[in-house]
């Protein structure tokens, strides 16, 4: 199988929200794994929107008994590493889409680049590396192409 993480704040906007739960459909649609942090906001949303297509979804999370995962995570790999988990995040992903987010998004950026992942970014970080694309349908494609299913 093959699996995109996507990353984002934990208190996304009615917007970010609102995306990462349409791209959540639309990777399940395409038989992808949705990896994140498993937590709320973006998290929530992507996982969500996978789930209502009957996608698969694995929330990597902050502590040993995985208590704050969202309701729509199927597996919860328990770290007890809090934001020190961001790595095994996007290093589960074979590409990476970021939603808005704050400094732990920048740190998931950052660790993506250095294991160079393709990553995608909706209104988030400028960073030298990451593809800014401002709408759900051109993530869709890129994502197609990468996965060869475009």
């Amino acid at each position: 199988m093959r699996q995109i993480a996507v990353i984002g704040s934990s208190q996304a906007t009615e917007e970010e929200y609102s995306v990462a739960y349409k791209l959540g459909k639309e990777f399940a649609k395409m038989g992808l794994v949705v990896v994140c942090g498993g937590r709320t906001g973006v998290m929530e949303a992507v996982c969500k929107g996978a789930k209502e297509e009957g996608g698969l979804t694995v929330g990597i999370m902050p502590s040993y008994d995985g208590h704050e995962a969202n309701s729509y995570v199927d597996i919860k790999i328990n770290t007890g590493l809090s934001w020190n988990r961001n790595p095994l995040v996007v290093a589960s992903g074979d590409m990476v889409v970021a939603i808005g987010g704050n400094y732990g998004t920048l740190s998931e950026i950052a660790y993506a680049l250095i294991l160079g992942k393709y990553v995608i970014g909706y209104k988030t970080h400028k960073v030298k590396g990451v593809e800014l694309i401002d709408s759900v349908e051109e993530i869709v494609k890129r994502v197609k192409n990468f996965f060869g299913r475009g």
